[in-house]
């Protein structure tokens, strides 16, 4: 009995030390899925969408009294946000990337970040903007934006959407930073995040 028990001892062993061999293995494979480098992705897009959190704008959410039309109603880019905007513009430019269209949330911080990166002419998305505190229909507003996409060209080049965490979350399954980009293919649904600093 007791050589049964040591035998099924070391397989156990065994059978544990090949499920964390294929685990190392595969995990590098699985991590690679979901980060590029931004040189990488400039030679090579994924999808023909990218979509960029507007840049950095202290505090969360919008003021009680917030109206669209009204960007003093509104959380606002700081100094270091504009500043941001600005080098992503450059950044994008010093990697070669252009893009077929610019398209921005309704929000004034997301319309600045996309005017900043200069980038072509901005044009408004409502599809892309914020449901986060309700001030805009969650399912309605993801319709739209899925509409959007899967207007866009087959053959065209690759479209910018400057737009909310939120937004950017439940199409892409990717949280990000202000600032941070995620490659998305509608096609396909695959959605993987840019590495700025590569």
């Amino acid at each position: 009995m007791k050589m049964l028990s040591n035998h099924l001892a070391r397989i156990w062993r065994w059978v544990l030390g090949l499920i964390a061999a294929v685990f190392l293995l595969v995990s590098p494979a699985l991590a690679g899925q979901d980060v590029i480098a931004l040189s990488a992705y400039a030679k090579s897009p994924i999808g023909k969408v990218l979509f960029l959190r507007h840049a950095l704008a202290p505090g969360n959410g919008d003021p009680a009294h917030f109206t669209l039309a009204d960007c003093s109603s509104q959380r606002n880019l700081d100094a270091v946000g504009r500043r941001q905007s600005a080098q992503l513009g450059d950044l994008f430019r010093q990697h070669g990337l252009v893009f077929e269209r610019v398209y921005s949330s309704q929000w004034c911080r997301c319309r600045e970040t996309a005017r900043l990166l200069d980038m072509g002419p901005v044009l408004d998305l409502p599809g892309l903007n914020s449901f986060y505190q309700g001030i805009v229909p969650r399912d309605a507003t993801l319709a739209a934006l899925r509409k959007a996409m899967a207007s866009l060209p087959d053959n065209g080049g690759v479209t910018l959407m400057v737009t909310h965490y939120v937004t950017i979350s439940a199409i892409t399954n990717r949280g990000v930073a202000s600032g941070e980009a995620v490659a998305f293919d509608p096609a396909i649904g695959r959605a993987v995040k840019l590495d700025l600093n590569q």
